[in-house]
């Protein structure tokens, strides 16, 4: 299959400030507007936050098919559509006055997170670019990492200028004016015709062996769980730990730019095979939920720590499948292993909440703990199950 040269940097760097725009527009929103909306309309924060977790619940089962669609030349069009779709449930959650019309409204941003995260970004340019496309993918998650350092401060302001509702409006309006033009730039046309690449979609999807797949599923399902239980409990862990808000704010707010120094240290060892990655990614994670756990005085080395392992785990999520699949069958396997990491994160608030609830912040940690524990064994496995390495990783799908 032939593909496109690597994209060059003025596009990467627009790829991932459009990230940054739809990320903001829907997982990272309810961070800061949660406690607006809860305030004017006296829903349960419960609800509010359940409103997100349904969100990342459509988006889980909506990946395969999104998977498929990119797998048949389509992803360039789903991307730069996904805007519009966000902002749909942007406006219609402006208008909410009613909790249903709420919930209905993240329906709809859900079915744009499908369309227009990081899943769908990476499948498509592991459609076009084969090979080529982990420089592309590293460049963007660095970009984006710095999404929550930029929109929380932003959608603040916009909360303050203009309520809450109002900010809904202006994002939606963001979206509509700018990622449709972003995507419609920055990516090429696919190379193969739309018929030829879906009349071997069935083939493409059996690239992968079953033992491999639902060990990548497993370690990408139990990853996700980690970060979104780390990224709602946080403050509250380190509360319970002994810390004052203040400083357990900026304890936190040390994530960010650890994640990014890591993508950059990637990038230097971009030669590498993309597992030892993965090893330093659920490593560090594991160091870092120790330490926290056992010794909370530590609480800054053990985030500076979680956070770099946290940062290359999704530059892990691109990259460990394109070595592993020919590029034809990437975006398959891709939108099928979102499914369960997806799900896990839409039920990790609730069920962390409960455990939090009942069983205390110590408890809390020590299951983390496990969780890192666990998928740091089924890297091993799956370094013990991969082929000998190959000089063109674009042609080494795994039979």
């Amino acid at each position: 299959m032939e593909h496109h040269p690597k994209p060059a940097v003025p596009a990467i760097v627009t790829l991932g400030g459009v990230q940054i725009l739809s990320w903001g527009g829907s997982f990272y929103l309810m961070a800061v507007m949660a406690n607006p909306i809860v305030a004017e309309t006296g829903w349960s924060q419960q609800w509010v936050y359940g409103a997100l977790s349904l969100g990342i619940l459509v988006s889980g089962l909506l990946a395969p098919l999104s998977g498929r669609l990119i797998a048949g030349s389509y992803g360039r069009a789903l991307l730069a559509s996904s805007g519009a779709v966000m902002a749909l449930g942007l406006v219609i959650m402006g208008f909410s006055h009613h909790l249903l019309l709420f919930l209905f409204a993240w329906l709809i941003i859900g079915i744009g997170m499908a369309m227009g995260l990081y899943d769908a970004l990476f499948a498509t340019l592991g459609t076009l670019y084969g090979g080529q496309a982990r420089g592309a993918i590293t460049g963007i998650t660095l970009i984006s990492g710095f999404c929550t350092t930029l929109v929380w401060p932003g959608t603040a302001l916009l909360i303050h200028w203009l309520d809450w509702r109002g900010a809904c409006f202006a994002i939606a309006a963001l979206l509509c004016l700018t990622v449709l033009p972003a995507y419609w730039y920055a990516l090429p046309v696919p190379i193969k015709p739309i018929v030829k690449t879906a009349t071997k979609q069935h083939n493409a999807s059996g690239e992968l062996a079953p033992a491999l797949f639902w060990l990548l599923c497993s370690i990408f399902t139990l990853a996700s769980v980690i970060m979104t239980a780390i990224s709602v409990q946080l403050i509250s862990l380190l509360q319970a730990s002994g810390h004052s808000l203040t400083a357990a704010l900026a304890i936190s707010a040390i994530l960010g730019p650890c994640q990014v120094g890591s993508r950059i240290v990637d990038i230097a060892f971009k030669r590498g095979h993309p597992i030892w990655t993965t090893f330093f990614s659920v490593g560090l994670v594991a160091i870092g939920l120790l330490l926290l756990t056992l010794f909370p005085q530590f609480a800054l080395v053990s985030m500076v720590l979680y956070g770099a392992g946290n940062g290359l785990r999704a530059i892990v999520r691109g990259t460990l499948p394109l070595v592993m699949v020919k590029p034809e069958a990437y975006a398959i396997v891709v939108g099928r292993m979102a499914r369960p990491a997806l799900i896990g994160q839409a039920l990790t608030p609730l069920v962390g909440g409960y455990v939090f609830q009942q069983l205390g912040a110590n408890a809390t940690l020590w299951l983390l703990c496990l969780l890192a524990l666990v998928n740091m064994v089924l890297v091993g496995v799956l370094k013990q199950k991969l082929p000998a390495p190959n000089p063109q990783p674009q042609k080494g799908a795994v039979n």
